[in-house]
């Protein structure tokens, strides 16, 4: 439902606290909405221009993935349908063999889709939707300095040598996996903090459209599996798909000119090289060098009643789940809940957000991981395909009883940590099903011909009179061919 300017002005008007945002990025953004909306007087603070009038945005641009949870968390602040009519909708991955033949994999039933989205976009979406609450002031060039968690003094620089102080009643860390919020919490007893570089980085290549028209099946995320790297290609509304080459760094450092750039496509992907240009490919591939990827763990998510961290300051993630964003926005639908159920106390809400929130951060960060394997590896397995069409068959008949891992993730808002264990419950279930199946087989198979087999010698004879009759009768007009 979209929000009426009168309710937005009117928000809550209980306690009228202010509520510092750190960061304004995509969680940060959307973060000060959900304050805005209950009343605070929301200050976003941000160390970067304002994107909306940047001639160059800086920052990641890997296309982002939006799914059901991150649709729930922008529908209850009424930005979903303004999103996703600027989405691309995705009903399953196409992957291409080595040879070039495509074979889509549905990501779930029929209607469920996921949707490719614009980072830039987006952010600059929910960063005017946050301004248009009268209680929100945006302030951009705004580098965090220093804070208190005691007092709740924040100190920020800007680029002109000044300095801006404030005082805030609830700090929230929105700053991203290098979190300068989260600093402080390393210099506290008892936090928990780990830091994952994986050996793999991704370069970004763009595919431009042919003749008006996007170079392949618009509707599908593109994936080239070749088990120890892969690329995928995500639709964009400029009829442009956005390739990302995720490979071992070593393996990018040994390709150091345009010919073997060539080579390397010519050898992996062969079919996208008409697609990108081999032009284009030669100076894309060495426009920026291969960028890393982190996974970020830490625990308590909050100092005492005035810090709180959320989205990659809390748990930045690998890309391969399509759940880093989804993640950070089910962050603030999260804690709005239990600030409704803890009627806006942060004492009793910021410990309850941390109890809730890390079990599923931590699973959704274990999963990412997981599923960069599956991406580049498992999906060109015949049993990873013949499990996946058993689950959705079981699926089909028992829908309440087991539902695919990535249904669960994607498309519902179970919790990640029950998904996971969930998951786990039915692959036990599910493959000593099948064990139990391919033994009763096999044991029957043995008893009927133990049974039978005096019967079975007695009918290989006919059997043999049978087949040679057959292949020496022939029907008019048909062609016999050989094997």
């Amino acid at each position: 439902r979209v929000l009426t300017d009168m309710e937005k002005s009117e928000g809550r008007q209980t306690g009228k606290k202010v509520v510092a945002v750190v960061g304004g990025g995509l969680v940060g953004a959307l973060n000060a909405c959900y304050f805005a909306k209950r009343g605070f007087n929301v200050h976003v603070y941000e160390s970067r221009e304002d994107i909306r009038k940047a001639k160059i945005v800086k920052g990641r641009s890997i296309n982002l993935a939006l799914s059901h949870r991150g649709r729930q968390a922008l529908k209850r602040v009424g930005m979903e349908d303004k999103i996703i009519s600027k989405g691309i909708p995705m009903h399953a991955r196409m992957i291409h063999s080595l040879s070039g033949k495509q074979s889509p994999i549905p990501y779930g039933k029929k209607g469920q889709y996921i949707l490719s989205v614009d980072r830039a976009n987006l952010n600059k979406e929910l960063l005017t939707e946050a301004e248009t609450y009268p209680n929100t002031k945006l302030n951009f060039d705004h580098k965090l300095q220093d804070w208190s968690a005691d007092t709740g003094l924040m100190t920020f620089s800007r680029t002109d040598g000044s300095k801006d102080q404030i005082h805030a009643d609830l700090i929230v860390g929105c700053d991203g996996a290098f979190s300068a919020i989260r600093k402080q919490f390393l210099r506290r007893s008892r936090f928990n903090y780990s830091q994952t570089y994986i050996p793999h980085g991704y370069m970004e290549l763009t595919m431009p459209p042919i003749n008006g028209e996007f170079a392949m099946k618009p509707n599908y995320l593109h994936i080239w599996p070749r088990n120890t790297f892969m690329m995928i290609a995500l639709p964009n509304l400029d009829k442009t798909f956005t390739c990302t080459l995720f490979m071992p760094f070593e393996d990018f450092e040994k390709i150091t000119t345009g010919d073997e750039v060539i080579q390397f496509f010519q050898n992996y992907f062969p079919d996208t090289i008409p697609l990108i240009g081999a032009e284009a490919l030669k100076k894309d591939y060495f426009r920026l060098p291969a960028q890393a990827m982190v996974s970020v763990k830490c625990t308590p998510y909050h100092i005492g009643e005035k810090c709180v961290l959320m989205g990659d300051a809390a748990h930045a993630v690998v890309p391969f789940y399509g759940q880093g964003m989804n993640a950070g926005f089910e962050d603030c639908i999260v804690f709005d809940e239990l600030m409704e159920q803890f009627n806006e106390d942060f004492s009793a809400v910021l410990p309850e957000y941390t109890k809730v929130r890390v079990p599923d951060d931590h699973a959704i960060a274990d999963l990412a991981m997981y599923n960069y394997v599956e991406m580049r590896a498992h999906v060109n397995s015949k049993w990873f395909l013949f499990r996946k069409h058993v689950d959705n068959v079981l699926h089909f008949f028992l829908p309440k009883t087991i539902i695919p891992l990535y249904t669960m993730v994607t498309f519902t808002r179970i919790p990640y940590h029950q998904a996971v264990e969930r998951w786990h419950w039915q692959n036990k279930v599910i493959n000593r099903g099948l064990l139990l199946s391919a033994a009763g087989a096999a044991l029957g198979g043995s008893y009927l011909l133990t049974k039978y087999s005096h019967q079975m010698s007695q009918l290989a004879v006919p059997a043999e009179k049978i087949w040679s009759r057959l292949v020496t009768f022939r029907i008019p007009g048909m062609i016999t061919t050989q094997m």
